[in-house]
């Protein structure tokens, strides 16, 4: 090879090297990216920020969400969400929120034809039962599973999980 290949070859290179440092690098959206660009999550996405729990699900987890949508928010008593996120309602908000999360990223294939009793990051414990069509979470269908982020994994459910402590 004489010089002025090897000289080609090794701008090519570099050049190369350089154009892939600066594209952009692609990664996969985490739990609050996937929450706040649908909007069938913005009360939950706003009462995620009212609980100053963005942070903490955006971290690397991994976590396990069932999410509710604005239709299960809308569907609890007039008033109830307007309360709970008043600044002084924030420790029961907290509470709720995280009654939502489990550690680990669960995908529906791992709960399928199981009935379960899983601790959440609040501390107490939701009923997972994975034996009929379909998962349920308490008294709450998941109505679409397995939404994949790079900290955990999303299942939007139906109603909002409510704490019994």
């Amino acid at each position: 090879m004489n010089r002025r290949t090897a000289l080609k070859l090794t701008a090519a290179v570099g050049l190369t090297g350089l154009v892939a440092a600066c594209a952009p690098v692609m990664t996969q959206p985490d739990i609050v990216d996937i929450a706040s660009s649908n909007s069938q999550f913005s009360t939950l996405v706003a009462a995620v920020s009212a609980a100053d729990l963005v942070d903490t699900l955006k971290s690397d987890g991994p976590f396990t969400v069932f999410a509710p949508t604005n239709a299960a928010f809308d569907a609890l008593p007039a008033g109830t969400v307007e309360n709970l996120l008043r600044p002084e309602n924030k420790d029961q908000l907290i509470s709720i929120l995280t009654y939502h999360v489990v550690p680990g990223a669960v995908t529906s294939d791992q709960l399928a034809g199981q009935r379960l009793q899983v601790a959440t990051v609040q501390g107490s414990n939701v009923h997972v039962d994975g034996r009929h069509s379909g998962v349920r979470v308490n008294r709450s269908n998941v109505i679409q599973a397995d939404i994949m982020a790079s900290n955990g994994v999303i299942h939007v459910i139906d109603k909002v999980l409510i704490p019994s402590n």
